[in-house]
């Protein structure tokens, strides 16, 4: 099995290739340089491999949530190299990649995943451990302000990850303490490509992977509301 992975959804950059057992990854944060660095990023690690695109068996990419811009250009450079070397792709939840990094860096069972989404509010999800040892979303994700957080579907010990932790550390961890303890991940921040490539297998195996064309963000945030420009109605 021969996988490409790339996530340009936050300020991070990510790629990574997964040639049968073997994973080799790049990650670089780069705000607003991911339409420079992505595509380099991804010949590297084909040139390192000894293999061209068009001996890969599929594409993964990281649907969101995350910068619109950056879910976008992530979608569009994977549905390009897709069409072009006649892969099959698979979006992966930036939230779940940063979930299975807490597992892969800290044996986590349960998981509080949160992305900065500007505008004073978070993107989150929940995600326990399965038998698998994957990370299995609880409940949906959503974009929120901290301060409307309810009730925690976790109970006991979780791992924390992702900038929404580091912005809003005080008022999450208030949130957090009656349904237990919370570890904050300083190492993870950011999602990489891969920890998408982990869950991207057992859906590859399962025939879950789509032409190229039926790649879709997943932006959770619908709306968006800009602020008016002086002299603008």
């Amino acid at each position: 099995m021969k996988l490409l992975a790339i996530d340009t959804s936050t300020e991070g950059c990510s790629v990574a290739l997964q040639l049968g057992t073997e994973t080799l990854h790049l990650d670089e944060v780069c705000p607003q340089q991911h339409s420079k660095r992505v595509l380099p990023m991804v010949q590297q690690l084909l040139t390192d491999s000894g293999l061209t695109l068009q001996q890969l068996d599929g594409i993964v990419f990281g649907r969101g949530p995350g910068s619109f811009t950056g879910v976008r250009i992530g979608v569009g450079v994977t549905q390009g190299l897709a069409f072009g070397a006649d892969l099959p792709v698979y979006g992966v939840s930036t939230l779940a990649a940063m979930a299975q990094a807490a597992y892969r860096l800290h044996g986590a069972k349960q998981v509080i995943a949160a992305i900065d989404a500007r505008m004073a509010e978070i993107y989150l999800g929940f995600f326990a451990l399965d038998a698998t040892l994957l990370m299995q979303e609880v409940g949906a994700e959503i974009a929120i302000k901290p301060t409307a957080l309810t009730a925690c579907p976790l109970s006991g010990d979780s791992v924390g990850v992702g900038t929404g932790w580091q912005t809003y550390r005080e008022p999450m961890l208030a949130w957090t303490a009656a349904s237990g303890t919370v570890q904050i991940s300083e190492q993870i921040l950011y999602p990489s490509a891969q920890d998408m490539l982990a869950l991207a297998i057992p859906a590859f195996s399962a025939g879950k992977f789509v032409a190229a064309e039926l790649a879709e963000p997943v932006y959770v945030r619908d709306e968006v509301t800009w602020k008016k420009l002086p002299g603008r109605g």
